[in-house]
């Protein structure tokens, strides 16, 4: 397949889809329709109950198709359903469909030496015509796949990020799950930090606007002095597979400490590195915070040469099978 660059959608040819009504969900199927019609007042386009995933299909060196650790996907799935009061998926469903499509789209995964795969977006909408406040009663599953490329596709540029005035998720709301209104909320947040030369916001909690929680689509990680990983601990951020993966290949492959833990806004200066984790980019690196006109720098230019790229490598090695992977880590489709 011709090089993919960057990460936007690429309309393929087939995709998942399975119905809810009636108490029920149906077998499910795949389908070359990649339009979805709706009535006017289906309960997701006025209430916003919706939820989604993310994940990736990857060649292997020797020519295998592999996804990355699914289970939490749907684990996740699951949660996230629970909270937005949508039914959960039959047992086996989730990988049945990521597998059907992963198969029937296999010819646009990118070569294992392009750094490229195919991103996956599973989500649960709800269809039915709601007028009231109310949940829906009949629902959709989906899959679909576009082929992504590698995200730092002609170089690594640290990111320039700021504190953000505005606030991403209130204690005890949706901010632990991957609701789609999460992310409706931060896009005036993202386009303003656009407009005045921004890459990201980074968000403070909601209750005491003293603690880091993290950005409109990322978790933040920070590599202190002696060698040591840090990331914050909420109960308002999303648990996110890339950095519980991370945490994992810094203390049993790379021998590092690490901590996951309250991080106050005051101690950014304290640490040498920074970088934002998720599926995208595994992890993008951040050159500088500006906390309203504080600057706090960490010297990522020089990108090869930090912690944060080790971890980074490492981590997209054992993804595309050139390092052993922990037991459950690697599912083979083909």
């Amino acid at each position: 397949m011709k090089e993919i660059k960057g990460f936007s959608y690429h309309k393929l040819g087939r995709r998942f889809v399975c119905k809810y009504k009636d108490g029920a969900w149906e077998k499910g199927k795949l389908t070359r329709r990649a339009n979805v019609v709706l009535n006017e007042s289906a309960c997701v386009l006025q209430y916003a109950q919706t939820c989604f995933e993310g994940l990736k299909a990857y060649r292997t060196e020797d020519g295998h198709v592999v996804c990355f650790r699914p289970d939490l996907n749907e684990t996740r799935l699951a949660d996230s359903c629970r909270r937005m009061r949508m039914p959960t998926l039959p047992e086996g469903m989730f990988l049945d469909a990521v597998k059907r499509v992963v198969l029937a789209n296999e010819k646009h995964i990118p070569d294992a030496a392009s750094g490229g795969s195919l991103y996956l977006r599973p989500y649960v909408f709800g269809t039915n015509a709601v007028i009231g406040v109310k949940p829906a009663s009949e629902f959709q599953f989906r899959v679909f796949a576009t082929p992504v490329g590698s995200y730092f596709h002609g170089g690594v540029s640290p990111l320039r990020i700021r504190i953000s005035d505005f606030d991403r998720a209130a204690p005890h709301g949706t901010g632990h799950i991957k609701a789609g209104l999460n992310y409706a909320m931060s896009l005036y947040a993202i386009t303003d930090a656009h407009e005045k030369g921004y890459d990201e916001n980074l968000y403070l909690d909601a209750a005491t606007r003293t603690y880091l929680e993290e950005t409109g689509g990322a978790n933040v990680i920070f590599i202190t002095k002696d060698n040591t990983l840090v990331t914050p601990k909420s109960d308002s951020i999303l648990p996110s597979i890339t950095r519980r993966s991370l945490l994992y290949v810094a203390e049993h492959y790379l021998g590092m400490k690490t901590e996951e833990r309250k991080i106050a806004l005051s101690e950014i200066g304290e640490f040498t590195e920074c970088g934002l984790c998720g599926t995208a980019a595994v992890i993008s690196p951040v050159g500088t915070i500006d906390d309203h006109g504080r600057e706090v720098h960490y010297a990522m230019d020089d990108f090869e040469n930090t912690v944060i790229a080790k971890l980074y490598h490492t981590l997209l090695d054992i993804q595309h099978g050139k390092i052993e992977a922990p037991e459950g880590w690697i599912v083979k489709i083909k």
